[in-house]
């Protein structure tokens, strides 16, 4: 069941921009097990605030959201309201959205929650805690602006020389990096082309490696959208202090 949440300041909800036109799509319902922490990732702590929680805030302040869906475990929901919302001064009121058995799914159960009236959604990694709202308003622009494009993701060079090799370790070719890119969060999309590739998907049992994936197999242009590597994604331990430093150097803690 979709729940909102009236964890918003009254005065404020609905106070933002009047050309808003996107909502964003938040991802907190995965478990977390190669981070090894039984809460699950998304509500561990992060300079203070739950891991989610930086997400959040992030989509909300940016001019272009209108509307919010955080995507959670249907039995989390009272925690996600109660742990995270709750302690959040927010311009929107929250749609929170039951998560599936996989990402597609949960990703799935978020657009259904998403308002008709927003064109464009943005759908995000909640273990990304350090995205920016200047590569968000860039993300959303490039769809926004181009009439050919059905999406656009953030994501960074790659820096690393790649190697593609075989099950025994053999390889057999080094691809030229200058063409290849590390896909991040968020991924930007005209609603109703997004919602129609991951149906599609649905229909024919088709599983991609991201919503880009989904989107590109049906012919859509997708662009990719220069993002700093920082946006990165908390997934083991050691990437949670990482994550801490480059956080506590933007908000100026010692």
């Amino acid at each position: 069941m979709i729940e909102a949440c009236a964890c918003a300041c009254p005065e404020r909800v609905g106070a933002g921009e009047a050309d808003s036109d996107a909502c964003a799509i938040i991802l907190a319902g995965g478990s977390g097990e190669r981070f090894g922490d039984p809460r699950g990732k998304q509500f561990v702590e992060l300079a203070g605030l739950p891991l989610v929680a930086w997400s959040i805030l992030a989509f909300d302040r940016a001019p272009s959201v209108d509307a919010l869906v955080v995507v959670c475990a249907a039995g989390r929901m009272d925690e996600m309201r109660h742990d995270v919302l709750d302690r959040l001064d927010l311009l929107h009121e929250v749609t929170l959205a039951p998560g599936g058995q996989t990402r597609q799914d949960s990703v799935l159960s978020g657009l259904m929650a998403t308002p008709e009236k927003c064109g464009l959604v943005a759908i995000h990694d909640g273990a990304r805690p350090l995205i920016e709202q200047e590569a968000i308003e860039r993300c959303l622009a490039a769809v926004r602006e181009d009439a050919r494009v059905a999406g656009a993701i953030c994501a960074a060079r790659v820096t690393d020389t790649i190697k593609v090799a075989d099950e025994n370790g053999v390889i057999g070719a080094t691809p030229d990096r200058s063409r290849l890119w590390a896909a991040q969060t968020p991924q930007v999309f005209r609603r109703a082309e997004i919602l129609a590739a991951h149906e599609a998907a649905l229909l024919e049992g088709f599983v991609g490696t991201d919503d880009a994936s989904l989107v590109e197999r049906r012919g859509g242009r997708v662009v990719v959208v220069d993002t700093p590597r920082d946006n990165l994604k908390v997934t083991l331990p050691e990437d949670l202090g990482m994550a801490e430093a480059i956080l506590a150097a933007r908000l100026g803690i010692a």
